[in-house]
């Protein structure tokens, strides 16, 4: 049996089998394994988490009939690059890994990028959104939307959408964050709007209220945030208690039913996109939320589905093109998979990447997310 460090997880196995069962050797014949880098404790312990919950549940109902079932190592990277770095050489040199998947950040993804194309083992970054992700080398792939196609979305949002031609923006200072800043502006810009700040704040900032007076004096008619969930939260609370009135329009990755929990009435009438929502009819979608609610008696957000996609994929290219890593990589190309987000995921081996996801227009109305009504704000 495998020695696991402080901060790792193994897990993803059939529920009924336990880990006597895995010290007698009895999964060694038909079980894989794959390799993830994500945060489990620190400031992004949350996604972390929601990774695990839709992990958990794809493995449930593929793994009882599948040829090869699938389990995950879980190492906790804090999202920070160094700790990616040292956990890629983990992965790379454990010969049972065939797979790696995140992390969670593009800044700790990109950071372990080389030490994977090295050893030639798929590092599939499933929330990694910077456009320059997969020009790392022919083993990293997403299934992830680049902020190249999401920032033109949402200036379109703002400007066609809601008649905001002014935009002030507040970005997280990452790599993520500057880039997803700068192709927004480039696209406000092409649509003869203008940007009259852009505002960075660091990882772990809480205190954003002369960030906001910058923005608030370069007199915009909306505010733009480049943020994740429970940041965004405190920033909207902020922009309130500044009596900041113009309307608030956000990127994807604050959509979560967390940002309404920690947001509370301060999000009420925000405005952001999403690749995935739980309305939406279509069936692969109301399946995926009825099992997620049934298994955790809450609504799932895109982590949440973004990760179910992601190891159904494992699932199926493990199956159906073989357990190595070389299978890996050559099933990639190939593969079509159902898909919360995509209704079908296939690859364009040039970028890598999916296309076709279409962005949902929502708004927060009395503490839930709506579809966007066409209404635009005075």
């Amino acid at each position: 049996m495998m020695t696991l460090g402080r901060r790792s997880l193994l897990t993803g196995t059939v529920a009924a089998l336990g880990s006597a069962a895995f010290a007698r050797g009895s999964l060694a014949a038909d079980t894989v394994y794959v390799g993830v880098s994500g945060p489990l404790t620190g400031p992004n312990a949350q996604y972390g988490a929601q990774w695990k919950d839709a992990f958990d549940l794809a493995l449930e109902q593929v793994n009882p009939t599948a040829a090869h079932k699938v389990a995950y190592l879980f190492e906790d990277s804090q999202s920070d690059p160094r700790q990616s770095v040292a956990v890629a050489q983990k992965f790379v040199n454990d010969s049972r890994i065939i797979m790696e998947l995140g992390d969670f950040s593009s800044t700790a993804s990109m950071a372990a990028s080389p030490i994977y194309q090295r050893a030639k083992l798929v590092q599939f970054g499933f929330t990694n959104s910077h456009p320059d992700f997969t020009k790392g080398g022919d083993y990293m792939w997403s299934n992830s939307i680049s902020q190249a196609e999401e920032q033109p979305s949402l200036a379109a949002y703002a400007i066609n959408d809601l008649g905001r031609r002014r935009l002030g923006v507040i970005h997280l200072n990452t790599d993520w964050g500057a880039t997803s800043k700068n192709l927004f502006s480039a696209a406000v810009a092409e649509k003869g709007g203008v940007v009259t700040a852009a505002e960075g704040f660091l990882p772990n900032e809480r205190d954003f209220r002369s960030t906001l007076v910058r923005i608030r004096d370069s007199n915009p008619d909306g505010i733009v945030v480049i943020a994740y969930y429970a940041d965004a939260a405190t920033i909207i609370r902020q922009i309130h208690t500044l009596g900041l009135t113009q309307p608030i329009i956000c990127v994807s990755s604050v959509y979560s039913p967390k940002l309404i929990e920690l947001g509370g009435d301060a999000v009420n009438g925000i405005y952001t996109l999403s690749n995935f929502f739980p309305g939406e009819q279509r069936a692969e979608v109301q399946r995926f939320v009825g099992d997620f609610q049934a298994k955790y008696h809450r609504e799932p957000d895109n982590f949440n589905a973004n990760a179910y996609d992601t190891m159904m994929l494992v699932s199926k290219l493990v199956n159906t093109y073989g357990t190595t890593r070389a299978a890996i990589r050559e099933g990639l190309p190939q593969v079509s998979v159902p898909s919360v987000i995509y209704g079908t995921i296939r690859f364009d081996p040039d970028t890598r990447r999916v296309s076709g996801a279409q962005y949902k227009k929502l708004t927060v109305k009395d503490g839930a997310f709506a579809m966007f009504d066409g209404i635009t704000p005075a």
